[in-house]
């Protein structure tokens, strides 16, 4: 049985402003304060702020009175064999009433299992019992937290060797059984088309780009795998290529301005130099016309 929330095929109008933001970090919190930077929202981890008090807390509040905010979740593990972690839930709840944000993301992936937590995004089997275990988790989340969440797409390295429907296809029947919305993150397109041998503008159009109120921007790094070909890392640690920039001017032409988030979470540079990528957004947004 899904939640009401399911009816909600696609989200309601976006309340971020369609402008670019930027990831929260706390080398940056005085110069924000300091400088007030000419950007459309902020954007935090959740897992950073589960606590009741603390510098984290005083910083971010004095923020979030300047600027719309997102929450980003990284750590609830939709995709998970085992329950979803009710102690996080609340946590979480706690977190998301404090702040109201406009905006609540996680990820379409798993990170922990048998009470283990694992330090990263992992993969799905995309069949039958995985998306009605998605959808479940979906539900009770959106349930506990008395709002839509928005699945992020994955970034991955590795497929299982079966499968009843592709990424996009699975991605399309969770946001229909279960009414949560989409972020979709460009590079993430980027780097899993290129590491699978697919076609990104064709990935692109297999979404359902109706339910995408957020869209995420990073840095990629690359190797070579074992066969010597191309293997893009999703490390938010480069600024953004110029692949990932076409990309993202394209998915704009399909949804026209939307809020878009640079991510930085590593080499992390000045402030100065992430709002410059923040004004290049902004300029692609100023620029995006629909497709008739």
């Amino acid at each position: 049985m899904h939640s009401p929330l399911a009816s909600l095929i696609a989200p309601p109008a976006p309340q971020l402003p369609p402008r670019a933001g930027l990831g929260l970090k706390a080398e940056h919190f005085v110069d924000v304060l300091e400088t007030r930077p000419d950007v459309g929202f902020f954007e935090v981890h959740a897992e950073n702020y589960m606590v009741a008090g603390g510098p984290f807390h005083h910083y971010l509040g004095l923020i979030s009175d300047l600027y719309p905010l997102s929450i980003h979740g990284v750590g609830l593990s939709i995709g998970g064999e085992s329950p979803l972690n009710g102690e996080h839930l609340q946590r979480l709840r706690t977190l998301l009433n404090r702040y109201q944000p406009q905006m609540f993301s996680e990820h379409l992936a798993w990170s922990s299992h048998g009470g283990v937590f694992l330090n990263d995004l992992l993969p799905l089997r995309y069949d039958t019992a995985t998306l009605q275990r998605v959808c479940a988790h979906m539900d009770q989340a959106q349930d506990v937290l008395q709002r839509q969440i928005l699945l992020e797409n994955p970034a991955t390295y590795i497929e299982f060797d079966a499968a009843d429907f592709d990424e996009a296809e699975f991605i399309r029947e969770v946001i229909s059984r279960s009414g949560c919305g989409l972020l979709l993150d460009v590079n993430n397109v980027y780097v899993s088309c290129i590491n699978h041998g697919r076609e990104p503008l064709a990935y692109i159009d297999a979404l359902p780009l109706r339910a995408v109120a957020e869209i995420h921007l990073a840095g990629f790094a690359e190797e070579a795998d074992s066969f010597g070909e191309r293997l893009l890392i999703d490390n938010h640690g480069a600024p953004i290529d110029q692949a990932v920039w076409a990309l993202y001017r394209q998915v704009l032409k399909r949804t026209g301005p939307m809020a878009t988030l640079i991510e930085r979470d590593n080499h992390l540079p000045p402030l100065t130099e992430l709002v410059q990528e923040a004004r290049l957004a902004d300029r692609c947004l100023l620029n995006a016309q629909v497709q008739p």
